[in-house]
Order: C-alpha cells, then sequence, then structure tokens
C-alpha cells in the first residue's frame, strides 16, 4: 500500500482535475486520501507546501521519463541523436497534454486551476 504522503498528492492531483487551486480543500484532500487532517498538515504543512510537494512530484516524474525515453532510444541498435531528441520530444508533447503540472512549468502558462507559483524569499 502506499504510503500516506503519496495517497496526499495523489488525491491533490486528483482534486485539481474537479476545481481550481483555490477550491481544493485541504479536508477534502485527507478525506479522499484516507487520512486525518492532521497527518496532512504533519507531512506537508500548509496547503502551500502540498503544492510545492505535488509540482516537485510532477516535475520528478516527467524528468524520470525523458530520461527513460533516452535510455530506450540509445538502446536501439540503429539509434541517433536525432532518435534521441525524437523521443524526448515524443514523451514531453504526451505528457504536457495529459498533465496540467507539467504543461504550465514547460511553457509558463499557468491558468487559475493550478497552484500559483511560488515567490522566492528576498534575504
Amino acid at each position: 500500500m502506499p504510503a500516506a504522503r503519496e495517497l496526499l498528492l495523489d488525491a491533490a492531483y486528483t482534486a485539481l482535475g474537479t476545481r481550481p487551486w483555490h477550491g481544493v480543500r485541504m479536508v477534502d484532500v485527507a478525506a479522499a486520501a484516507g487520512v486525518s487532517r492532521q497527518t496532512l498538515y504533519n507531512e506537508f504543512g500548509s496547503k502551500d507546501g502540498l503544492a510545492r510537494a505535488l509540482v516537485r512530484r510532477e516535475a520528478e516524474s516527467f524528468l524520470a521519463g525523458v530520461e527513460r525515453s533516452l535510455a530506450d532510444a540509445v538502446g536501439r541498435e540503429d539509434a541517433d541523436a536525432g532518435d534521441c531528441c525524437a523521443a524526448a520530444a515524443v514523451w514531453t508533447l504526451r505528457t504536457a497534454r495529459a498533465n496540467p503540472l507539467v504543461r504550465a512549468a514547460l511553457t509558463g502558462c499557468r491558468g487559475e486551476r493550478l497552484p500559483a507559483q511560488a515567490v522566492p524569499a528576498v534575504p
């Protein structure tokens, strides 16, 4: 069974498919994951923490997919640099079409449905 963290991230991602981020309630995410709201706050600290973790997970998953597509292309006997670029491009386009967080990260086009972009703290 997946850990509470993954269940919570999955629930938050699913919630984004039905409503904008500002409409996603922590209590609903916790309930969908089958954990207490306190567990959610213990894991992420805040809704912003949940958003950062969700975006990080989706970005890491995207990059792992790029690596796999490149490794698959390189593993073919007749592959050249163009084949590798094409494999990475196909993965990127398919993933961006299916995943709004990846699409926003790649294009900079953020809709109101997505978490607000984090503003770096000024020292």
